[in-house]
């Protein structure tokens, strides 16, 4: 039995989404988090107008409200020829669970969504990431030099493993992010679908859980 984030690091929502997330698995330590990548702009090749960087930050101003986090918008403003692609950024995070599979992956998650949101940084660029992940990683216990994220971020093989993580989330029929779901015996069940504070994300566990007849020892 384990949980299963559906998302992408470049998703608003997914952004709002990470405390409380974090507050949900620090009450279920004994469930184990998996996350699968969805890729909700991947492969966009259109530079970013003002007028579509202006329908982003209202956009955001929603998830800001909503979630109590904060964004840099003036450093969004200031990127230059942008371009929306949230391959490279989901790449990353399969990167890192290549490297480290029994590591912890929710912490590099919110990092790498961190340098884009908050510090305002070019997560489309595979040197960013890799500084920025190598460092997540390296507070955890898993020292990784930014040479050997970036070398497994470009390869073949790991872009391919992202492209699988967009296509298990389809097959799963996840259309929108973030997504939460508890997966028992192979079978998967809805926990969220979409944004949810803490209070209800736990509510909603409890009662999937009460429905697989799992009884959790909540630490919370």
């Amino acid at each position: 039995m384990n949980l299963i984030y559906v998302a992408d690091p470049m998703c608003s929502w997914c952004y709002g989404f990470g405390k409380e997330l974090t507050s949900l698995t620090e009450a279920y330590l004994e469930l184990p988090l998996q996350i699968v990548v969805g890729g909700v702009r991947a492969g966009d090749t259109a530079i970013m107008t003002d007028e579509l960087k202006q329908f982003r930050l209202a956009h955001w101003a929603r998830v800001e409200s909503a979630s109590g986090l904060s964004f840099n918008r003036e450093a969004f403003i200031a990127l230059e020829n942008f371009v929306y692609d949230t391959e490279p950024v989901c790449r990353a995070v399969v990167t890192a669970r290549k490297l480290a599979p029994d590591m912890a992956i929710l912490p590099v998650f919110r990092r790498v969504q961190e340098a884009f949101y908050v510090q305002g940084r070019d997560t489309t660029n595979g040197e960013v990431l890799a500084e920025v992940a190598a460092h997540a990683m390296a507070k955890q216990g898993y020292p990784i030099d930014r040479e050997t994220f970036l070398a497994i971020w470009k390869d073949e093989a790991t872009i391919a493993e992202t492209r699988q993580d967009f296509l298990k989330s389809r097959s799963w029929g996840v259309s929108s992010f973030p997504a939460l779901l508890l997966e028992v015996s192979g079978q998967l069940h809805t926990v969220a679908a979409g944004y949810m504070a803490a209070r209800e994300l736990e509510q909603n566990l409890r009662l999937v859980l009460e429905r697989v007849g799992y009884r959790p020892t909540a630490t919370a």
